[in-house]
Parts: C-alpha cells; sequence; structure tokens
C-alpha cells in the first residue's frame, strides 16, 4: 500500500512538472513577439552604438577602431557640457511648470461635476499633436510679424511696438516653457488623475469627518497614496524634456547665439551636421547613462517616504 501511495505521488509530481514546463514554453512562446520586437528595435541598436562609439566612423568611407578616444574627446567639448547643463535647467523648469499646471488641473476633473468629459477633453487635446506640428503652429504663433502673440499685443496697448519674442534668450526660453507646458500638462494630468481616482473615497470621508482641512487631506492621504504615480509622471517629464530637440531646432535653431542648444541638438549636429557619427554615438551613450541614472535616483527617491 506504501509503494502504491509513493507511486502516485511521484507521478503527479512527474504530471506537475510536465505541466509547468508546458505553461513555461506557453508563455515564453506568447511574449516572443515583444521579445523580438526589443531586440530588433533596442538592443541590437544600442549594441551597434555602443560598437560605433569605440570607432572613428565617418558618413562615406571605411570607419576605424579607435578605442575611448570619443569618451575622452567629451571630456573637452565645452559645447557639450555647456548644451548638458542648459539641457538641466530647462528640464528642472519645464518639469515644475507641468506639475504646476497638470496637478491642479488633475483635481479638477478627477472630482464629479457637469461637463467634466468635456474639460478632460479640452486639457488634453494638445496632446494628441505631435511635437513637431506643435513646434511649428508655435514658430507662427511667436513670429514677430506674422504671428499673433506680438502683434496682438501691441495692438491691444499692452505693449509700446512689436516684441520679437525670441530674440532674446529669456523670452525664447520662456515662451518655450509656455509652448511644451501647453503641449504637455494634459498627458501628466490624465496620468495624476488616474493615481486620484485609485483612492479609496472612504478615507477622505473618514478624514474630512475628523476634521482634516483640504490641504491636510492633500498632504496625509492623496500625495503618499499616488507616490507610485508621481514617480510615473516624474520619470515620464524628466526623460522626455532631457531628450528635448523638436521645439529648439524648429522654432530656435540653437538660437539666440547657441544659448540654446540642448544635448540631443548638440548630438544631432555631431552626427548629421558635421557626419562624426563614432563621436555622436558616444554623446548618446553617456545621455543614456545620464538617463538612467537620473530614473533611478527618482525612483528610489519616491519609493522611499524618509528619502524625500
Amino acid at each position: 500500500m506504501t509503494a502504491i501511495v509513493h507511486d502516485a505521488r511521484a507521478s503527479a509530481v512527474r504530471a506537475r512538472r510536465v505541466r509547468i514546463g508546458r505553461d513555461q514554453w506557453v508563455g515564453l512562446l506568447y511574449v516572443a513577439p515583444a521579445l523580438a520586437f526589443v531586440g530588433v528595435f533596442f538592443i541590437l541598436p544600442l549594441g551597434m552604438t555602443g560598437w560605433m562609439s569605440l570607432n572613428d566612423w565617418p558618413l562615406m568611407g571605411t570607419h576605424r577602431f579607435i578605442g575611448l578616444d570619443n569618451y575622452v574627446a567629451i571630456l573637452k567639448d565645452l559645447r557639450f557640457w555647456n548644451a548638458l547643463r542648459f539641457t538641466a535647467w530647462y528640464t528642472l523648469v519645464v518639469t515644475l511648470a507641468i506639475f504646476a499646471v497638470a496637478f491642479p488641473l488633475a483635481l479638477h476633473v478627477e472630482r464629479p461635476r457637469p461637463l467634466n468629459g468635456l474639460y478632460r477633453t479640452a486639457y488634453f487635446l494638445p496632446v494628441v499633436v505631435g511635437f513637431a506640428s506643435a513646434s511649428l503652429l508655435w514658430s507662427w504663433l511667436l513670429n514677430v510679424d506674422a504671428g499673433l502673440f506680438s502683434p496682438a499685443a501691441a495692438t491691444l496697448g499692452l505693449t509700446a511696438k512689436k516684441v520679437n519674442l525670441l530674440a532674446t534668450f529669456d523670452l525664447a526660453f520662456w515662451s518655450i516653457i509656455v509652448m511644451v507646458v501647453w503641449k504637455v500638462a494634459g498627458f501628466t494630468m490624465v496620468i495624476l488623475m488616474t493615481g486620484l481616482q485609485s483612492i479609496p473615497a472612504e478615507l477622505q470621508e473618514a478624514a474630512r469627518l475628523d476634521g482634516a482641512g483640504a490641504f491636510a487631506r492633500l498632504r496625509l492621504i492623496t500625495l503618499p497614496l499616488i507616490r507610485r504615480t508621481i514617480a510615473l509622471a516624474l520619470i515620464l517629464s524628466v526623460t522626455g524634456s532631457v531628450l528635448a530637440f523638436d521645439q529648439f531646432y524648429i522654432i530656435l535653431r540653437g538660437g539666440p547665439r547657441n544659448q540654446t542648444l540642448t544635448a540631443v541638438y548638440w548630438i544631432f549636429n555631431q552626427s548629421f551636421v558635421s557626419f562624426k557619427l563614432g563621436y555622436g554615438a558616444a554623446l548618446s551613450m553617456v545621455l543614456l547613462v545620464i538617463l538612467v541614472v537620473l530614473s533611478l535616483v527618482q525612483l528610489r527617491l519616491l519609493r522611499n517616504p524618509e528619502g524625500l
């Protein structure tokens, strides 16, 4: 009898192992298209970029292996470090501006109220416009003669004459900030709204009955419970800002006086204007490392309440 029970248990274990193995192969089959997509469009290009960064790779002709020379040249590239410094300043300002607009909008459309669907659509509508198209639109709006803002301000008497909003660094910089906030705030609003809607209404109601004010509920209930949502929105905002290119290329062309060159703009310039493809690949790898470090730091801080 004992032998029969033992054989039955062994058979059950073998059957379970076969079933688990079959399930694993079925699961692998389901994810195979995604793995192939990631491999072809991310891992393979990343490996090729890393290899290019170790070579002197002209547009025409044969490439030549030079080791870490491109990375050594980056240390002496003052234009790249200035572009990186400007990118960091732009990322800080535009991220704060986006959250300053998106969070109140999320609080507004999250609550049940009449015409809520209309508000959400209106706030999100600029997001569906591509960044290149939005940049072309704003390059016209900001034009000193044929645009809308400057002639309208002069006509309404807000300015003594038409003001070129792209002539000086400060005016150009804040014009770009306004344009990006108009374009992106709706997307961040949707992410934050999703986090707000996941908070149980009973918690807010209980805190309200206990006498907690709106600010106390925001600080003690809302913000801690949407920490992961904030982390996602923050990472997406910072990553998009560090990779900013379209608006600075289409509207400003790096001007005035090359003061608005971003890191990606400089990579584009070195790769496709100067045709230093190997050096451009090295710059791209450096920027990738910076993005990974920034993302890891943000995740660590936002997952750890004590880290804030």
